[in-house]
């Protein structure tokens, strides 16, 4: 979500004058031709105090014709603040923004979609969220997430090193790449699918980039201990490796590009949707296939059988079953690529400025 506001706020930034409100140490990663004030993240409350200080202070000086909120939570604000400035609001939402179970924010935050100008939703069924939630049809449109594609492959030799050093060489390698939280459901693939894929592919390794989230509204966890002691328990704990959280794009490039197939579980829970599932998208950039579960905005992110495949929610047999056919009989890295190409971070600000055009006009 903090990348993708970056990249909302650059795209829009080449067609107007874009200032932002973020959270403290923000300014470090900003984009070149915006301009920032931050607030500090912690306490929440003091976040959402300050920002709607800084806010009232930059539309009263600065007077924009349009102001935009990066998720639910701050959507209060930008509709306030619209109405004292007299500017166009919006929101850019993802699923939990819309389920969250708290009683305070379906009461107070929720219904502030319903009154903003533009809501903009990052997949199918986040827009079908959005309307159950009583937003109107003409409020709505879709925006995918992007993504950036390589300039270049690999090198052989660095990917080689890469193996090397995390003790794959001759493996097939299953990569995951994300939080691990209970949506995610890495542990439940790990018992339910994984010994099946072992017991098939006995080379293969689940290699886990990511941890535990720290600062993460509503995301319940699952630790790194419990899924190795999954993995004992159904005699694959020597085929599973965690990485931790890798930052340098290009060891995160080389991660993808070592791997065979990425496998993303995600879990069908109501109230803790998967809104889109950016990783899909920056695993097909890479030509990695994805396996996923049919849920959520996965839906939009995985090109069924040209991108990877989609299972029915829960059938870790059958999860098991296309992750080895993928093993086997790997899709044309060409597919996946183009594929990947429909989501360009241009083609998201092209789609953004459709939006705001009549603003920035």
């Amino acid at each position: 979500m903090e990348r993708l506001n970056w990249h909302m706020a650059d795209e829009l930034s080449k067609y107007a004058e874009v200032r932002v409100i973020g959270p403290s140490g923000s300014a470090a990663q900003k984009p070149a031709n915006v301009r920032i004030a931050e607030s500090p993240l912690k306490p929440l409350p003091l976040f959402l105090l300050i920002a709607f200080i800084k806010g009232l202070w930059t539309t009263l000086r600065w007077r924009p014709d349009t102001i935009l909120a990066g998720s639910g939570l701050t959507a209060p604000i930008a509709w306030m603040l619209s109405k004292i400035g007299r500017a166009k609001s919006a929101a850019y939402l993802h699923g939990f923004d819309i389920t969250v179970d708290h009683a305070v924010y379906r009461k107070l935050w929720r219904p502030t979609f319903k009154r903003l100008d533009r809501v903009i939703v990052n997949s199918t069924p986040t827009k079908q969220l959005a309307l159950d939630a009583g937003v109107k049809e003409s409020q709505l449109s879709i925006v995918f997430p992007g993504v950036t594609l390589p300039e270049a492959p690999q090198p052989a030799e660095r990917i080689s090193a890469f193996k090397e050093k995390h003790g794959l060489i001759g493996k097939k390698i299953l990569l995951s790449v994300g939080r691990l939280t209970t949506r995610k459901g890495l542990r439940e693939f790990v018992e339910l699918s994984l010994p099946e894929v072992i017991k098939a592919e006995p080379d293969t390794m689940l290699v886990v980039v990511g941890e535990a989230p720290k600062n993460s509204l509503g995301a319940g966890i699952q630790t790194v201990e419990s899924m190795q002691i999954a993995a004992a328990k159904v005699g694959v704990g020597a085929n599973v490796i965690f990485l931790g959280v890798i930052t340098d794009p290009t060891e995160l490039a080389t991660a993808y590009e070592a791997a065979d197939v990425h496998v993303f579980p995600v879990r069908h829970i109501p109230d803790d949707p998967e809104g889109f599932g950016m990783v899909a998208i920056e695993a097909a950039a890479h030509g990695l296939p994805t396996v996923a579960f049919a849920t959520g905005g996965v839906v939009d992110a995985v090109g069924n059988g040209l991108s990877g495949c989609l299972v029915q929610q829960n059938d870790y047999q059958q999860m098991a079953k296309d992750v080895l056919f993928c093993l086997k009989k790997p899709l044309p890295t060409s597919g996946v690529n183009e594929f990947s190409a429909r989501f360009l971070w241009s083609n998201f600000g092209s789609d953004m400025l459709r939006i705001f055009k009549p603003e920035l006009s």
